[in-house]
């Protein structure tokens, strides 16, 4: 579903969501600070979401151990994750299985979370659910989704600077994450952000239409 332009920022009365996807370093985190500042969406990152399923007494927590063992945990009984992370990315066809165990139970989450924000009396007309991944049942849960586009030198460039890692580290982090044209496959708006924050601001405008009155008036 492509977002027209707008005079007025106006949506749905049961409110808009929106997806917003990107590989590291696109630069997805400055997307989402317009979006709630500038229009007042209620933003939902599946990262967080997948982090709390990973804590014990949680699902994903047992299907983890069940599957890798007790090794994968830290002295505390919690999942040790930078020890993890560094050994599914080293294996893509471990981050693969992973992926396929997380990925159904944060969406199952993403959407009864959605639910309740759009059963809420004066609840937000707009939700944004930020993930670095999406299929078409994930999809479904979206009314649009919107691709953070950067070039790769300008997404190793974020990365180094902000992140502080290696140019190796950065580049087998992006080898193990969803290529250009399989993110434009499901992408329904294209965010280029390789330029200034206010070229990013008037591309949110020319589909949202302007930046909602009531999120400029709570900040002042």
């Amino acid at each position: 579903m492509h977002q027209k332009p707008t005079d007025d920022f106006t949506l749905p009365d049961n409110g808009l969501v929106i997806g917003v996807t990107g590989g590291i370093g696109a630069g997805k985190s400055q997307v989402l600070n317009l979006l709630k500042e500038e229009y007042g969406a209620h933003i939902l990152l599946a990262d967080q979401v997948a982090a709390q399923l990973e804590e014990p007494g949680y699902e994903g927590f047992y299907l983890l151990v069940n599957r890798f063992g007790r090794n994968i945990l830290g002295e505390e009984g919690r999942l040790d994750r930078k020890a993890f992370a560094d050994m599914i990315f080293k294996e893509p066809e471990i981050l693969n299985e992973v992926n396929e165990m997380l990925h159904p139970l944060t969406w199952q989450v993403l959407c009864k979370k959605v639910d309740q924000l759009r059963s809420l009396p004066g609840g937000p007309h707009l939700v944004v659910v930020e993930a670095a991944l999406f299929d078409e049942n994930s999809k479904k849960l979206c009314d649009t989704l919107w691709y953070v586009d950067a070039s790769e030198e300008k997404r190793l460039s974020r990365l180094m600077e902000n992140r502080g890692y290696s140019q190796r580290k950065c580049q087998d982090i992006m080898r193990n994450q969803l290529c250009r044209e399989e993110f434009l496959l499901l992408a329904d708006q294209v965010i280029d952000n390789n330029g200034s924050i206010e070229e990013v601001r008037v591309q949110i405008a020319r589909l949202l239409g302007s930046p909602c009155p009531v999120s400029r008036a709570s900040k002042a």
